[in-house]
């Protein structure tokens, strides 16, 4: 049987070079995609990573051609993966009533939403022909709210929770999995200037050990750590007026530029 193989976008930080660890523990190859090629590249080689179990693809997940490229590379040269994570995303504080922010969310849709769906755009018809794989992305606790300062961030992961829900709903006849992963608040590059209080802040490894179980048992929801998702789901019942009050007063995530 052959060795799985596991794909996984943002894996030059936090999360995505976490969950590459992980797999790659777990005894996988691994396709990793990152912008920063270089910067993955000599992290692979600080490991001491099996180099033939290891490939790095240089991509933009804002531009299509570049993901999908990367995509179909990847299939020509180590077969259909086992396993694909969408994790690549970013996070800036908007203030709408700034027109410079209107690009900012522009740039925020593009790399966690469209950039997610180019993400699984190779692999989807080929899975779905096989009848086998796991599509994986990677939302947030904070798409379940809306948070002051947060427009873009909230509202792109909210959109990827629906994106996946229908995406599992289309590919459920064929076999295919879509899970969606919701993290709470992660120890990574993304959070490490928020000025709020981060409740259940957990590290890049312990989740990526979470992740890694609820991606092999082919769960379709899941909020890590389930602290979160008690919160959220809390949230989610509260009325807006109280949902409200409890937001009065609390700090907004940093806008770009901002100190």
């Amino acid at each position: 049987m052959p060795t799985p193989l596991a794909y996984i976008t943002g894996a030059s930080s936090g999360i995505g070079q976490a969950l590459a660890a992980r797999y790659y523990r777990a005894g996988w190859r691994v396709a990793l995609v990152a912008r920063r090629a270089a910067e993955l590249q000599a992290w692979v080689q600080g490991r001491g990573f099996e180099p033939a179990r290891i490939a790095i693809y240089g991509a933009d997940v804002c531009d299509i051609v570049s993901i999908t490229g990367a995509g179909r590379d990847c299939i020509a040269a180590h077969g259909l993966p086992d396993v694909v994570i969408a994790n690549a995303g970013i996070s800036i504080g908007i203030d709408t009533a700034e027109i410079s922010d209107l690009e900012v969310m522009r740039r925020t849709f593009a790399t966690n939403n469209i950039g997610m769906a180019a993400t699984f755009q190779p692999f989807v018809r080929a899975m779905c022909q096989r009848r086998s794989g796991t599509l994986v992305g990677i939302a947030s606790v904070a798409g379940i709210r809306g948070l002051p300062g947060h427009g873009a961030y909230c509202s792109s992961k909210a959109g990827v929770i629906s994106y996946c829900e229908s995406l599992r709903g289309e590919c459920r006849p064929f076999g295919v999995k879509v899970v969606t992963v919701l993290p709470g608040y992660i120890a990574t590059p993304l959070t490490s200037e928020n000025r709020y209080s981060m409740p259940f802040l957990m590290q890049p490894e312990a989740f990526a050990d979470r992740a890694f179980e609820t991606i092999s048992a082919g769960v379709s929801y899941r909020v890590i750590p389930w602290q979160m998702g008690v919160v959220a789901r809390l949230l989610r019942a509260l009325p807006n007026a109280l949902f409200d009050r409890a937001l009065v007063g609390r700090a907004r995530k940093h806008r770009a530029g901002e100190t």
